[in-house]
């Protein structure tokens, strides 16, 4: 069973990789046109999909009836396999996401990625400050952002969420822009972050929830907005993964 999961994953990742590959032509003439014109995020819906599609593994959005695409959000997500980021970015969310420093110094991915999205260094004080300068003037753009509110893949107890920083509800508040909690339920299943890059065949599903206004708010309310995002993705996880959340360690 582990020789045939070793065999799927190189198969998956190596299929992940060449598909990026193919595409990244068309990425660098992007970036060098506009790198935030639409066809940007196009061409991160067809790599998902194409990833997704060829490796068999079928992926599932579920959207509130409340969430207005045209509109302008913020979206944060649990965040516990890397999967996550093409698990969101196969939809028309039209996405900048806010991620690691260290994803964009991986070859070729880096150069694509640091490019179109968000990079920081947790650690480094600078960073973080400027990242939350660049997070600021998007939404001053009128972009969408991705935010995973953990700070990473950072939980010692997945399915259970690391508790969430502050940035995201910080700029979500002081730009006004609603908030979408996103609950992704089995990507830890599918990818989990151990180490071994085993992925495991398993249904893939994203859940938008109801956007969660901001107008109004200060940064007085800054806890009680994080801890009703908290909620309703902390909510799901325990519904979809009951069995996870029974064992000893949970408890």
């Amino acid at each position: 069973m582990r020789l045939f999961r070793r065999i799927y994953s190189t198969y998956s990742l190596t299929l992940f990789a060449l598909i990026f590959i193919l595409m990244l032509p068309l990425f660098a003439l992007m970036i060098r046109i506009d790198r935030r014109h639409p066809i940007i995020f196009w061409l991160h819906r067809v790599w998902a999909w194409l990833f997704y599609t060829f490796s068999f593994i079928p992926i599932r959005s579920v959207f509130s009836p409340k969430l207005d695409l045209k509109e302008q959000y913020i979206f944060c997500s649990n965040h516990f396999s890397y999967l996550d980021i093409p698990a969101i970015g196969i939809n028309k969310v039209r996405p900048i996401f806010v991620g690691k420093h260290s994803l964009g110094k991986i070859p070729l991915f880096g150069y694509m990625y640091r490019n179109i999205h968000i990079t920081l260094n947790r650690e480094n004080l600078k960073s973080r400050y400027d990242a939350l300068g660049k997070c600021a003037r998007e939404l001053d753009n009128g972009h969408n952002l991705v935010i995973f509110p953990e700070g990473g893949i950072v939980s010692q107890h997945v399915p259970r969420m690391a508790r969430f920083k502050d940035g995201a509800f910080r700029l979500a508040i002081e730009k006004q822009v609603a908030i979408v909690p996103v609950t992704i339920p089995y990507n830890w299943i599918l990818l989990p972050d151990d180490g071994s890059l085993l992925l495991k065949r398993h249904k893939n599903l994203v859940i938008f929830h109801d956007p969660i206004e901001t107008k109004g708010l200060t940064m007085a309310d800054l806890e009680g907005l994080k801890a009703r995002v908290f909620e309703v993705i902390d909510k799901e996880l325990r519904q979809r993964n009951a069995h996870a959340f029974a064992q000893p360690s949970f408890t």
